[in-house]
């Protein structure tokens, strides 16, 4: 029997006299985390990953999602009625390539044009023109169909000082005014939350993790427009906003803005995240690049450096009390994976300048460990016991920076194969860490060496290796990337934020991935090698590590790791806090 939501869908479809439907993961901003308003694919598929696309005939669905999710979209699309469509890297495995086999030429294909960036819609035109299929763009078949859609949110946006961002935002617009004046460009529109966050100093709560909120801003010479829910700011950030020459519009103007844009002025805008659907509403010039802020961005300056140094402290604190609460309350009771994440969240909230989690924490036991994205729920997860392997993969958003973490602890005796996957991944971990490489390196020159001692038994982990880290905002920053994917090649950069999270995972037994943030920073003076430090302190979990797979040179890296460790986080800790610490940071003979 057809799901119901897909059967109104479906229902719709006849009307609309489209043959296929297409719903993708994203709001108009090309986020990665939406407002429930925008959550559409999820509330028709069941599958909560935030990854996955799915796509609708009349006869048929499927989602496709990527190598982060398979087990968890197995088991959530199970009796749904929608196939499961694995993404694999460097693979063809396409649905557009589907579509053209499914579909008869001269099928039309429907879309809600403000969910598809520029680029994407392009591109899927250019693949589905193949096949001699039309495209219907400016389709939303969702509003209709979702009688209980929730309400977009109403969180107010908040000023972000120049204490925790270290620029002013005039400093900011300034130096984007210059880039406009070099490319003789009159207007440079901006779609993404994270840019605008970033751009104008001020955060939000519009979406779970990212501290963002929904808006789009054009920037011109003399003034800059923020179009947003105007009942979100207060009259006094109104006013601090327009003495700076930062005039504020309703949302829903935007349209209208980029209607009355006359013929002669030249708009810049990136096709990668602005709407297909407003692109087609302009009638002037326009120049398509890659963003003027994203660079900028990911270039931490000396003030949110400092920051973030210490708040990895405090992070590492936050995680001590939580492995310690984890001690104590397994001698006693059996605890849930869903228990161990809440209290997890509490010991963060105890430190200063949090905010949130920044992302979904990943609490897995044994079998669960090996779902990369796993997420226990509270009627639905493992009981935790004495025995067996725990991977935690969390992180905070703190005013002073964001967090990002990975451990995997043992709670009973280890096997061997467990102490030799985990001494593999430990290594790779080490050596990306540890590496010096020349300036004009990107991330991708730079996967295998994390990936290398599984290679060399024939093991691999499907997921990327690193993925940049924004400042108080998204965990998951484009473009850098350290990967194995060659479809982004962002040059590592001085200041630029990454995680380091290797892993390897046996399908329902245990999963194992060993994560800390580095910071790119140059290895010698002549600035022409770069190099990494790692940011992030915690112990990693001796039990697990096989000594005598480890070089000599791998060995003094943990080491002194782990002396860095105990001699930051002890001035916060208590005497016995610190006696735990120094048990878990014993330097290796």
């Amino acid at each position: 029997m057809q799901e119901p939501k897909l059967m109104r869908l479906r229902a719709a479809m006849q009307v609309a006299q489209i043959d296929a439907y297409i719903v993708p993961s994203s709001d108009p901003h090309q986020s990665e985390y939406v407002a429930d308003y925008w959550n559409s694919r999820a509330w028709l598929s069941g599958f909560t990953g935030s990854a996955g696309l799915l796509v609708v005939t009349q006869d048929w669905a499927g989602l496709w999602t990527d190598s982060r999710y398979f087990l968890q979209a197995e088991t959530q699309l199970k009796d749904s009625g929608i196939n499961l469509h694995k993404v694999l890297p460097n693979q063809a495995n396409d649905y557009r390539d589907y579509l053209g086999k499914q579909l008869t030429a001269g099928s039309k294909i429907g879309l809600d044009g403000r969910l598809f960036s520029v680029q994407q819609l392009e591109r899927l035109e250019q693949k589905l023109a193949d096949f001699e299929l039309q495209i219907v763009s400016h389709l939303d078949l969702i509003d209709d169909i979702w009688g209980s859609r929730p309400k977009l949110p109403k969180a107010p946006i908040f000023d972000f000082p120049i204490e925790y961002s270290g620029h002013a935002r005039a400093e900011k617009l300034a130096g984007i005014r210059q880039q406009m004046h070099l490319q003789n460009t009159d207007v440079y529109l901006v779609s993404a939350l994270d840019e605008i966050a970033w751009l104008f100093n001020l955060r939000g709560q519009d979406t779970d993790y990212n501290p963002v909120f929904y808006a789009y801003a054009a920037i011109q010479h003399d003034v800059a427009y923020l179009f947003l829910d105007l009942d979100k700011v207060s009259e006094n950030l109104t006013q601090k906003l327009e003495r700076k020459s930062v005039i504020l519009r309703a949302y829903r103007d935007f349209p209208n803005y980029l209607k009355r844009l006359y013929e002669g002025r030249t708009v810049l805008l990136s096709p990668s995240t602005f709407p297909a659907q407003l692109y087609d509403l302009l009638s002037t010039e326009v120049i398509e690049q890659k963003s003027l802020i994203q660079t900028q961005k990911t270039i931490k300056n000396e003030v949110e450096i400092a920051h973030l140094r210490k708040t990895m402290e405090l992070d590492g604190v936050a995680l001590l009390k939580l492995y310690r609460w984890l001690e104590k309350e397994a001698g006693k009771r059996s605890i849930s994976e869903y228990e161990i994440g809440k209290q997890l969240t509490h010991f963060r909230a105890q430190q200063t300048d949090f905010v949130s989690p920044s992302f979904a924490s990943i609490v897995g036991y044994n079998a669960n460990g090996a779902i990369v994205h796993y997420r226990a729920e509270k009627n639905n997860c493992a009981q935790v016991e004495q025995h067996g392997m725990l991977l935690i993969d969390s992180g905070g958003q703190y005013l002073t920076g964001t967090t990002d973490i990975t451990r995997t602890t043992t709670l009973g005796l280890p096997t061997n194969n467990q102490k030799r996957h985990f001494t593999l991944v430990l290594k790779g971990h080490i050596a990306l860490a540890d590496i010096r490489f020349p300036k004009g390196t990107n991330g991708h020159q730079l996967d295998s060496l994390a990936r290398q001692f599984l290679w060399c038994e024939q093991l691999n982990y499907g997921h990327g290796t690193g993925h940049g880290v924004g400042f108080f905002l998204n965990v998951h920053e484009s473009p850098p990337s350290i990967s194995s994917s060659s479809s982004r090649l962002t040059e590592l950069k001085p200041g630029m934020v990454f995680s380091n999270e290797p892993g390897y995972y046996e399908t329902d037994q245990y999963g194992i991935r060993i994560e800390n943030l580095l910071l790119c920073v140059p290895a010698n003076e002549a600035d022409n090698f770069l190099q990494f430090e790692t940011l992030s302190l915690f112990p990693i979990d001796r039990q697990l590590i096989n000594i005598d797979l480890l070089s000599k040179k791998e060995i003094i890296w943990l080491n002194q790791y782990h002396q860095e460790v105990e001699e930051r986080l002890s001035p916060f800790l208590s005497t016995e806090e610190k006696r735990w610490l120094q048990k878990q940071c014993i330097m290796i003979k």
